[in-house]
This record gives structure tokens, C-alpha cells and sequence, in this order.
């Protein structure tokens, strides 16, 4: 496997799907930019989902995406509030603006094509891009969205970033982790900090991290006091917004910080701190089903489970410290990278395992270092939680990433702060289980689970619940 940075694990993007979304964004994206002869030479543009893409696109908003991402929107900067516009607009001229100005008319209706009957052999997360030009020539690319956000044309072997392969401590695996932890005296964040190093100067990654952390804060805080309807068709309420209006009781407060105090001086007790995790988690949730600005982590659909540990931690644990956050996400990035080099991050490969399962694990490692335990805690602490989401399916209701997807993170966010105190309370040298020892095992059930079970809507939840479906 390629090296892998914090910066893939949490990328920020757009909601509902990092695999059915902000996945297909960035491959029509890269699509359109690549293309070697002028985009204004085009004629025509037609997209082909193929197996899961084509099976959940409509409610993933996977349509929507590669629309935006031939028009060379960015999903780390756009106007999230104007994406419902943009989309009518589209639809309305049935014509799509190219970069350059160039516009191309275009019918989503005929132009996207949906074949969830299909399978490619690589990963059934697959697309296909043709374009015809004047002189009737054609040029056409498959991409493949391998989860989090990650893609690849059908000529790539890894993402192809550029870094340098060599790292002063190479990682592939969880004893790999263990081992330059014991010969180094660093910590697991101390050790993903050596390897940044080599990507970047530590300024550079200081000012990324504190986007990436900026993005949660913001999307959380967003998420907590947004009323309304989930958009697609299940009528979804949004909760978050009630619960903080319920927990705060009207007090005041005039920004994000000082709702934080707000928050940390309002209450107390068991029940108090976790109606607020669960709180935390939701928002970022349904932010996301509604096409708000999320950080993938290590996917979209998991995206509320480390914002939400990560807020317990600074606002019920510990004082809030760029360093405490900068060693969270270190840490929680490594044991991502970790499954993605071994097992999957994307449900359509593995169920919703590769997506809670490894968020929950992430958040256990994370905390757990910010707890003051060792690597070997840290690693006990990533084990016991993804231990206990082993065969989790994905089975999405009409598609969408709502019912069960938003309540899971919350249940992903309560399962890695039990699986952190239980680590934190245990000697690790006793653990009959290690992690690699869980990810192959996460693996091996993934390649058992039966594909009605791997964000297709067509087994579990999404064919027992009756539900009446618009277009998202």
C-alpha cells in the first residue's frame, strides 16, 4: 500500500456519501480537468453508475455529485447552502457550465445512467465517464470510489499522490504501530508526526489540521441549531436542535466558544454528558444527510462519531489545546489507515463495520491517548471497539444516509468511549485479541457478507421498512 497521510483519512467535503458522493465529485472533477482536448470541443457527456453507485445514487446524491463535479465545483469551498439552486438550474436549462465557460447542454434524466444490475470486477463503487466531441470522436474513463473520498481511473494503482515512499517509520500494520512506538519512546500521534514531517513542514500541517478541526466544530455547532426536514423522502426529523434548545434550557450565548461554556457549565452526571454525545454525533449527521460541509472520518456516513468523541474530550475531559487536537486526529488517523491498508473503508466493500466499526475504533485510539494511556492501550482501546461492530451491515432505508445511519454514529461515538475506559482500566499485555488480529477478521466478514448487505438498499432495514421515496 501507498503511505497514507492524516490528510487523506479526514478530508473535508460534502455530504451524504464519501463513497456515493464526494467519491464521484472528485473523480468528475478530475475527469473534466484531464481531459486532453478542450472541454469546449465537447458534444455531449454521458455518466454510467454501475452496481452500488447505481443501486443507492439517487438517495447518496451521487447524480448530484458528478453534476457539480464536471462543472469544477469544489466541495472543500462551495456554497453548500446554494447546491439545491444549482441543481434546479441545471436541470431547468439542461445544461451544464463547464470549466471555462463553456456550456454544454446536458439532461440528467437521459445523460446519467443508472445500471445497478452491473458489476465491474474491481469495486462496486464504479462509474464511467464518455464524452463526444464535434468531429463525432469519443473518449471514455471508468473510475472506481474505494471509500472515504478516495478514487482511482481505472489505470491507477493507488491514489497517486506524490509523496515520497520512504518514511522514517513505515507502517502496514498494528504491530508495525507497537513496534517504532517501543524503539522510538513515542507516542502513536509522536510517530504519525515524524512521518507528516516528510510530507510537509509542520506549519503547513498545524494550519490543515486546524481546518479539519474548524470544519467539525463548525459542522457540529451548525447541526445543533438547524430545525427542519431532512431532505429524500423519509421525513426525517432533525433531532440535534432540540435536544441542545432541551439540554440548555435557554441559556444564552453569542458563538461557537461560548457555547461550549454554555454546555460544560449547564450540568454534570452520566446522562447529562452522554445526551450530549449523542447530540454531538446526530448534528454532524444530519448536516451531512442534508448536504452540509462535513469531514470524512474516516468516510461521510461516519463522520459525526470522532467529532462527537472529540467534543466529550474538550469540553467535558480536558481544556481545549490546538495540541490535544492535533494528537487526537494523529492518533485517530493511523489506526484508519490501519483498516484501509488491511480491510476497507468503504460499506460497499465490508457493511457498515468498515464505516462505524472503524470510526468507533479510531475514536477509541484517539481518546485513549488523550487519556494518558500508552500505544499499547491506544491499540487495546482501537480493538475492543471495532471488535464489537464485527458484521455490521449497511443496509441504508431508500438509499439514504439517514435511518439507521445517523443514529449509529451516536452509538459508534458511546462504543469507542466505553472501549477507551475499558482499555484505560486494563493491562494490554493481558488482551487475548490483537488488532491485527480484528482487522483481518473485519475483512474476512466482509468478503462473507452477502452483497444485499453492502450499501445496495436491497436487504436488512431497507426492504422491511415501507417507505414512499422522492428523489433527493
Amino acid at each position: 500500500m501507498e503511505p497514507l497521510s492524516v490528510l487523506d483519512m479526514f478530508k473535508i467535503g460534502v455530504g451524504p456519501s464519501s463513497s456515493h458522493t464526494l467519491g464521484p465529485w472528485n473523480a468528475a472533477r478530475r475527469f473534466i480537468s484531464g481531459l486532453d482536448r478542450s472541454p469546449e470541443s465537447a458534444q455531449q457527456i454521458t455518466i454510467r453508475l454501475y452496481g452500488s453507485l447505481a443501486k443507492t445514487g439517487k438517495g447518496h446524491g451521487t447524480d448530484v455529485a458528478v453534476m457539480l463535479g464536471l462543472e469544477g465545483a469544489d466541495p472543500v469551498s462551495c456554497d453548500v447552502d446554494a447546491i439545491p439552486d444549482r441543481v434546479r438550474r441545471i436541470r431547468g436549462e439542461s445544461c451544464l457550465q463547464l470549466p471555462g465557460g463553456h456550456r454544454l447542454h446536458f439532461s440528467p434524466e437521459t445523460d446519467i445512467e443508472f445500471h445497478g444490475d452491473r458489476l465491474l470486477p474491481r469495486h462496486p463503487n464504479a462509474l464511467e465517464f464518455i464524452v463526444r466531441f464535434a468531429d463525432d470522436s469519443t473518449h471514455n474513463e471508468t473510475w472506481y470510489s474505494v471509500g472515504g473520498g478516495f478514487v482511482l481511473r481505472e489505470d491507477e494503482e493507488d491514489s497517486g499522490n506524490d509523496r515520497p515512499k520512504p518514511l522514517p517509520y513505515p507502517i502496514e500494520t498494528a504491530a508495525d504501530v507497537a513496534h517504532w512506538c517501543r524503539e522510538s519512546g513515542l507516542s502513536i500521534s509522536g510517530v504519525v508526526a515524524r512521518n507528516e514531517e516528510s510530507w510537509r513542514h509542520n506549519t503547513e500541517t498545524d494550519r490543515a489540521v486546524a481546518a479539519i478541526w474548524k470544519t467539525m466544530r463548525d459542522c457540529v455547532y451548525r447541526g445543533c441549531h438547524r430545525e427542519g426536514v431532512l431532505p429524500g423522502g423519509l421525513q426525517v426529523q432533525r433531532r440535534a436542535a432540540r435536544q441542545n434548545r432541551r439540554l440548555l434550557d435557554g441559556a444564552a450565548y453569542e458563538d461557537v466558544d461560548a457555547w461550549h461554556r454554555v454546555i460544560r457549565e449547564r450540568g454534570e452526571g452520566f446522562s447529562y454528558t452522554l445526551d450530549w454525545v449523542s447530540c454531538f454525533a446526530l448534528a454532524v449527521n444530519e448536516e451531512n444527510a442534508a448536504f452540509g460541509r462535513v469531514v470524512t472520518a474516516p468516510t461521510n456516513g461516519a463522520a459525526g462519531v470522532i467529532p462527537a468523541v472529540l467534543h466529550y474530550l474538550l469540553i467535558f475531559l480536558r481544556e481545549p489545546d490546538p495540541a490535544l487536537i492535533r494528537s487526537f486526529l494523529f492518533t485517530a488517523s493511523e489506526i484508519g489507515c490501519l483498516f484501509k491498508k488491511r480491510a476497507t473503508i468503504s460499506a460497499a466493500m465490508g457493511g457498515c463495520q468498515a464505516e462505524i466499526g472503524v470510526s468507533s475504533a479510531m475514536a477509541a485510539a484517539a481518546l485513549t491517548e488523550c487519556m494518558g494511556g500508552t500505544p499499547a492501550h491506544c491499540l487495546m482501546a482501537a480493538e475492543i471497539a471495532m471488535e464489537h461492530h464485527l458484521g455490521m451491515t449497511c443496509d441504508p432505508i431508500g438509499g439514504l444516509v439517514q435511518v439507521p445511519c445517523i443514529e449509529r454514529n451516536t452509538m459508534g461515538a458511546i462504543k469507542a468511549i466505553t472501549a477507551a475506559q475499558l482499555a484505560l482500566s486494563s493491562d494490554p499485555d493481558q488482551a487475548r485479541v490483537p488488532l491485527d488480529g480484528v482487522i483481518r477478521t473485519m475483512w474476512e466478514t466482509a468478503k462473507d457478507m452477502n452483497t444485499r448487505y453492502k450499501e445496495t438498499a436491497d436487504g436488512g432495514l431497507a426492504v422491511h421498512i415501507p417507505v414512499n421515496i422522492s428523489e433527493c
